[in-house]
């Protein structure tokens, strides 16, 4: 079964991430190279892994990162060497279904809060992230 989205077809592959995943909530996952081996647990339980929700928020966050950085050196800014994105996602219900929502703080220290919404506004633009959840998720920024 192949499932399609009408989006914008990538020109240039950068890069694959390769992942096997056994046991849904209660199993694994690792990566082809072998850097990525996690156990799994369902949200709040006791579990020894981590869960879905976590790895989103970890993978959403530093990309948002690397965008912001794109972002500051279109518009000729330097980001603070202490840069820092922390990500809430939360994992709801919506009838009978499942959804995600995200929250991004956004800590950019020294930096005019007018540039920095700036940049915040223009990552989220191109982050790869942002482009995925945008009309699928509610995002919220907040640039602290």
């Amino acid at each position: 079964m192949t499932s399609s989205q009408t989006a914008s077809q990538i020109q240039k592959v950068l890069y694959t991430a390769k992942t096997h995943a056994t046991g849904g909530r209660d199993g694994a996952a690792r990566s082809s190279d072998g850097r990525l081996e996690v156990k799994l647990s369902p949200p709040g339980s006791n579990g020894q892994g981590t869960n879905p929700e976590q790895l989103f928020a970890a993978g959403c966050s530093a990309c948002f990162i690397g965008a912001m950085g794109r972002a500051a050196s279109a518009q000729k800014v330097k980001l603070p060497a202490d840069t820092a994105v922390d990500a809430e996602v939360d994992l709801g219900t919506v009838g009978d279904g499942f959804q995600l929502q995200a929250r991004l703080s956004v800590s950019l220290p020294g930096l005019d809060r007018e540039v920095a919404e700036a940049v915040v506004s223009a990552a989220h633009q191109i982050c790869p992230y942002s482009k995925l959840s945008r009309g699928n998720i509610n995002v919220e920024l907040t640039v602290l």
